[in-house]
């Protein structure tokens, strides 16, 4: 028996500014197209609305990377963080469905192991990741917990759901609220990589398929749960923002993560090696347009408002070996070994491996031996702060939390 869910009311950050942004006439609901610069520039949204600090969570940490939820408490993260992402969900037949529901619901953690220091017992309830969610919220009562649906791999998915919309919202709703988990969550999130376009696969269900899911979402889960959804970084013309009506979606989702990081990297096996999450343009960048301020411009541009868009900070590096220059640009003959995954390290291991060697476009490189990475450091995360408030933006969001150090140093450096 499903045991109905009472509405929670959302925190006093979001509702201040909620009423902010009533009173000042942005117009955020009543569709992408009125929004004005008000919305950026008006101060008491902007400090309002440029608290969020969202990190993801996935599910698979619990694995290889022995990252439990413990160590969202214990490095510091928890105290910083607003929001956590899980991820992920999939989205499977036109439905939402678990990710790997032993992670998520059945794994018996260990006294040492567990947020509170308690033990799982084998006749608990619940288990596994949510489990260990709730007890975090237990610590940190106004943090907010969204289920993330999609990513990379189960993107796919998406293209069966847009079928019909409103089918897909309800079994993302049933699901979510489940009776056995139904206070972990506060919201969901969508990261649909990528709609009308292409990403592992490829979908064509036209410009309108995404905010039609997302209406759908909305109308479903209400005005007392998150809608957000992570988007497309691709500012170029008639690159993935254009293939899809971000702007008309705009009106449904609390906020937006456009993923600004991953531009450049060594599928590009010989290069030219370049920074995977630049800030700015650079002499010699070997894309245009394909940095974090075009992302955000192009994106206010067609209306979307400041207030609604994160800014993407990557907790890991991009790199390539056989490479001789220091400085970006410099060829190379593959990627660079990676703990889990050549080309891809974590941040906490770079910074010991390959210190930052010089910077370029607000964001950071390093040089050691014949491999070149390029990641964000405390000091140029400050530099991507000062922007995002500069821009008035909603935020903070990041991929993903165990990249960090065990006290936290990134985290730390965004708020």
């Amino acid at each position: 028996m499903h045991v109905p869910h009472l509405p929670r009311a959302r925190s006093l950050r979001a509702l201040f500014s909620a009423l902010c942004s009533v009173a000042l006439g942005a117009g955020l609901l009543a569709g992408a197209g009125t929004a004005t610069a008000t919305t950026a520039q008006a101060p008491a949204t902007q400090a309002a609305a440029g608290s969020k600090v969202v990190g993801y969570f996935t599910e698979w940490g619990t694995y290889d990377r022995k990252y439990y939820v413990k160590n969202v408490e214990t490095s510091g993260s928890a105290a910083e963080l607003t929001h956590i992402n899980y991820a992920f969900g999939n989205v499977t037949g036109g439905k939402c469905a678990m990710g790997d529901a032993y992670a998520a619901t059945d794994r018996a953690y260990t006294a040492a192991e567990s947020v509170d220091g308690t033990a799982d017992t084998w006749d608990q309830p619940l288990r596994g990741n949510f489990n260990q969610l709730l007890k975090l919220k237990q610590k940190h009562p106004d943090l907010k917990i969204l289920w993330s649906f999609g990513g990379w791999t189960w993107s796919g998915g998406f293209t069966e759901a847009a079928k019909d919309p409103a089918a897909f919202a309800q079994s993302c709703y049933d699901l979510v609220e489940n009776s056995k988990w139904a206070d972990v969550f506060d919201g969901i999130d969508i990261d649909w990589e990528y709609p009308n376009s292409c990403g592992l696969s490829c979908d064509e269900s036209g410009r309108d398929a995404f905010p039609k899911l997302m209406g759908a979402l909305r109308a479903k889960f209400g005005q007392d749960y998150l809608v957000t959804a992570a988007i497309t970084a691709d500012a170029t013309a008639g690159g993935k923002i254009d293939a899809a009506d971000y702007a008309g979606a705009a009106q449904y989702v609390d906020w937006y993560n456009p993923m600004t990081y991953d531009f450049f990297g060594a599928w590009d096996t010989t290069g030219p090696t370049a920074p995977h999450s630049p800030l700015t343009s650079y002499s010699g960048i070997p894309k245009a347009d394909y940095h974090s301020s075009a992302t955000i411009a192009k994106l206010k541009g067609l209306g979307v408002p400041a207030s609604k868009l994160l800014l993407g900070i990557g907790f890991y590096g991009r790199g390539w070996t056989g490479v001789t220059q220091s400085e970006p640009g410099g060829t190379a003959t593959g990627p660079a070994k990676g703990t889990y995954e050549n080309g891809i390290e974590d941040y906490k291991v770079l910074k010991q491996s390959c210190p930052a060697t010089g910077t370029v476009a607000g964001t950071a490189y390093a040089k050691c031996g014949s491999d070149w990475w390029s990641y964000d450091t405390p000091q140029t995360i400050a530099t991507k702060m000062s922007y995002k408030n500069e821009q008035g933006l909603g935020g903070t969001f990041f991929w993903e939390l165990s990249g960090d150090t065990g006290d936290g140093e990134l985290i730390k450096a965004i708020d």
